[in-house]
């Protein structure tokens, strides 16, 4: 029923087997300073079962000082044995699987546990960075990407979006009177100086770089607002951020929305607000055929389809069918059910997908630092969030 779901394309020299992808998800069940724990290994394994064509490792930091989760992931050479871990069970459970590392710094996102820094401007609880740290944190960045395929990754998401510190840079209201703010150029910085390091490190073709993109953050002066005064949507800046990634050659662009803390409707719509869904759809198509247009290779991947819930697979096909994207993205529902591929591929032979039911358990874990999942379909995080008084 399904078969545009399950043709396969090839990013940079890797066959994606199909065009499900398994979207970063923190789990916020890191152990020892930022390590894979075993359940953050085991959770990764089950989404290989699954059959996704891609799995994004979620959130891991590129240093160790400004965290959004008390039990976030950091990509440092002391986890790095953890972390070859992963992506060996990983490529074991499924050799076939794209397995991506989303490189972040939580940057505004920080949480009262770390070291809250921001590009500006100063608020309550927060300090500055300085251009000094702003260089070191490129630098993060880059040593993040070699040590990501150092451990066996196929290649790295580039988070930038969801109010984290690359969305932070891109705005128009980072208004820094340094290298590092006013003109697109300068905001561009951190995005075009690392990605053109790591290819220079890496010495060799092959390894996937993209990004995932908040297209419109939904606030003052935020990606996607005409200017650091505006909030009504004008896209035409953030279409030149992705015109610069195919200019460097990067390999996909995962297009989001909004910002879950501040704007969460937007990124993640809930059952009261799920026709949010086809912004992201609009997003997307225009996006992709931008490129299309333009005649640049970068791969679209689409976001939000877990609002669509038992009709995903439909409108996943249609998008691939019309051309509007190339591979479709999961988040909440790979948390529901991490053999949503499988299931679908075997069809009437395997058991009913579980599909997501849009509650926002896995939200509540989140932002309440509980270790995070499916409070729905499993019963450990059920019991979490039931120690929270939901239900």
């Amino acid at each position: 029923m399904y078969t545009a779901l399950f043709e396969p394309l090839t990013i940079s020299a890797t066959t994606i087997v199909n065009r499900f992808t398994a979207q970063a998800m923190e789990g916020n069940d890191a152990e020892d300073g930022g390590k894979p724990s075993a359940r953050t290994i085991e959770r990764y394994k089950r989404l290989a079962e699954g059959g996704w064509g891609i799995i994004v490792v979620e959130a891991l930091s590129v240093c160790e000082t400004s965290l959004a989760r008390v039990n976030g992931m950091i990509l440092n050479r002391r986890n790095l044995d953890r972390f070859k871990e992963l992506a060996d069970r990983v490529k074991r459970a499924n050799p076939q699987t794209c397995l991506l590392f989303q490189l972040t710094h939580s940057g505004g996102q920080s949480g009262a546990f770390s070291d809250r820094v921001t590009l500006g401007p100063a608020r309550e609880g927060f300090r500055l960075l300085n251009g000094d740290e702003l260089e070191r944190i490129r630098g993060d960045f880059v040593n993040a990407a070699l040590l990501a395929a150092e451990a066996g990754a196929d290649g790295i998401d580039f988070k930038m979006c969801h109010g984290y510190l690359g969305a932070e840079m891109l705005r128009p209201s980072n208004t820094r009177p340094d290298c590092w703010g006013g003109s697109f150029e300068n905001r561009t910085r951190l995005l075009r100086d690392a990605v053109t390091a790591i290819r220079a490190g890496l010495g060799r073709s092959g390894f996937i770089l993209g990004s995932r993109l908040s297209l419109y953050e939904g606030i003052r002066g935020g990606c996607g607002a005409g200017g650091p005064d505006e909030i009504v949507e004008d896209l035409g800046e953030m279409l030149e951020v992705i015109r610069l990634m195919a200019a460097l050659e990067m390999d996909y662009v995962n297009v989001s929305a909004g910002i879950p803390a501040l704007t969460g409707a937007i990124t993640r719509p809930t059952e009261s607000s799920k026709y949010l869904v086809l912004s992201h759809l609009r997003y997307a198509k225009m996006v992709k055929e931008m490129l299309r247009n333009e005649g640049r290779a970068l791969k679209v991947i689409g976001s939000a389809y877990s609002t669509c819930k038992a009709e995903a697979p439909d409108i996943c096909a249609e998008m691939l069918q019309k051309g509007y994207v190339d591979l479709c993205g999961f988040g909440r529902q790979s948390f529901a059910d991490p053999l949503t591929p499988l299931k679908l591929r075997e069809g009437k032979a395997a058991a009913p997908v579980n599909w997501c039911v849009l509650c926002s358990g896995c939200t509540k874990l989140m932002v309440n630092q509980r270790n995070d999942g499916c409070a729905v379909y499993n019963d450990y995080y059920k019991q979490e969030l039931k120690k929270l008084g939901g239900r």
